[in-house]
């Protein structure tokens, strides 16, 4: 009669833990997903942030170069024109996310000069406008920002800065 003992050991080959499980993939991703939902709207703040920041140095150098234009000719009028022969430069260039405008022609004591975000750039909904008396004026219609009447809006609350 054949006797068997037990075995203790077992005789399959060790098993290694290769690779992840699917639940640890899956906690990955959701990791990863929420990370995205949070950072992916704050970054695209962030990069508006910075393009309006092309429109309020350009009206800042545009009312400079008016200014200097009616110390040299004691009038507005005719600087609203693309250089040579005016002071602002008014077709935007490939890299610019907004085209400076003067919705009404200047007049001898008076100018408005307006910047309007480039359709296709992400700043189609921003404008920016100064005039002689250096008042400046943000209209957004951006959804979930505010604009200010009073100032360049740079932030997404309407403030100014």
């Amino acid at each position: 009669m054949a006797v068997f003992a037990l075995r203790t050991v077992s005789t399959a080959a060790p098993h290694r833990g290769r690779g992840f499980t699917l639940l640890e993939v899956m906690i990955v991703v959701a990791i990863v997903a929420v990370l995205a939902a949070i950072a992916l709207p704050n970054y695209s703040d962030y990069v508006k942030r910075g393009k309006i920041i092309d429109a309020t140095s350009k009206l800042s150098d545009a009312r400079v170069h008016l200014e200097q234009w009616f110390q040299d000719n004691r009038t507005y009028a005719g600087a609203c024109v693309d250089p040579p022969v005016g002071v602002i430069r008014i077709t935007p260039g490939p890299d610019d996310t907004f085209v400076l405008s003067c919705p009404v022609a200047p007049t001898a004591t008076l100018y408005t000069v307006q910047a309007v975000g480039i359709v296709g750039k992400g700043m189609e909904n921003f404008t920016y406008t100064i005039d002689q008396s250096n008042a400046k004026v943000s209209t957004i219609t951006e959804p979930g920002w505010l604009g200010n009447g009073a100032c360049w809006a740079t932030r997404k609350d309407g403030t100014c800065g």
